[in-house]
């Protein structure tokens, strides 16, 4: 982030109402990172993961289990968004019981595809726990594009003796995902090019219940836009959507079969119980999954109902982490 933006950004973050209370005793280069994220999270470990086969510098929160034999939850932003979109739910997990990624080639992120970002996840996850004897065990979560990722990301991990107690998607089914790709320019052009400010920004998305929830919209949403100096208006997205046309149906296209095939427990969470599409109903009524619905939130659901979702997400796993030998997990066939 540049000088010019994190000035820019630190007065228009202080003109906000309601904003998520600061840590005092953070150290310096911890408060650039609150500022960065109008407010602070939850995480006592901020990690830059540099990852040189994939040309990337990944900017990871963590915050390790509490005992030895712990598990970590993992989880990956759909596309347009940043791991920002999990802050409101990380911090409900950690009361139970930030994202910067950059590219570090120099050619731009032109390949998008479903096997490039698989690819890319794996690696970050071998950077941070490059031993899978001594790794905890993981609780892959991803939601929408994010969810292909993590379900494709479960075979790899297991076949390099990685420990994973189940998979959890977000609001994504193959099979409606593949029918709104046609729609998908004409949702984009009803998207604003750029914002005025920051405050526009989260303001759009609060007003249009892009993000119902307002504080967490004022959490995400400022990763998700850029300064653009030689634009109309001074931000734009930072991921431009329309670029990532070609690599839509590898996003989704066997997303159902391959999330049916995971070798671990699995989990299903919608914001309606009219998303499945016929192979996960087959599934559903065979026994192969669980699903949860959260009533009243979007498909930005993390961040609509973050508390509802980390109950769900804690109940999945203690039911699946400590399984008695012999007895199947949850959405085991």
């Amino acid at each position: 982030m540049s000088d010019l933006y994190r000035s820019a950004l630190s007065a228009r973050i202080s003109k906000l109402p309601d904003l998520p209370p600061s840590n005092d005793d953070e150290e310096d280069d911890e408060s650039e990172e609150a500022a960065d994220s109008i407010g602070s999270l939850p995480g006592n470990e901020a990690v830059q993961v540099s990852v040189a086969s994939r040309s990337l510098d990944c900017r990871v929160y963590y915050t390790p289990p509490a005992f030895a034999d712990g598990t970590v939850m993992i989880c990956h932003h759909g596309a347009g968004y940043s791991g920002l979109t999990f802050a409101c739910f990380a911090k409900e997990i950690a009361d139970m019981t930030k994202g910067k990624t950059t590219s570090t080639s120099e050619k731009p992120d032109e390949d998008l595809s479903i096997d490039i970002l698989t690819a890319d996840l794996i690696e970050v996850i071998q950077s941070v726990f490059p031993d899978p004897a001594i790794a905890p065990s993981l609780l892959l979560i991803g939601h929408s594009m994010g969810g292909s990722v993590v379900v494709r990301c479960c075979s790899i991990l297991l076949g390099r003796e990685y420990r994973v107690t189940g998979v959890a998607v977000l609001d994504v089914v193959e099979g409606s995902a593949v029918e709104a790709l046609p729609h998908m320019h004409t949702l984009l052009n009803a998207r604003p090019d750029g914002f005025s400010s920051i405050e526009d920004a989260i303001e759009w998305h609060v007003s249009t219940n892009t993000i119902r929830n307002a504080h967490s919209a004022r959490v995400s949403v400022p990763s998700i836009i850029v300064p653009d100096p030689k634009g109309v208006l001074p931000y734009t997205w930072h991921t431009p959507l329309r670029s990532t046309a070609p690599y839509w149906m590898s996003w989704f296209k066997g997303l159902s079969s391959t999330f049916l095939q995971a070798r671990t427990a699995r989990l299903l969470v919608l914001a309606g119980t009219d998303r499945l599409d016929n192979e996960l109903m087959i599934g559903q009524m065979q026994g192969k999954f669980q699903m949860a619905v959260v009533p009243g939130v979007g498909h930005m659901l993390q961040e609509d109902d973050p508390t509802r979702l980390a109950e769900i997400m804690v109940e999945f796993w203690r039911r699946n982490d400590r399984v008695i030998v012999g007895v199947k997990k949850v959405g085991d066939a």
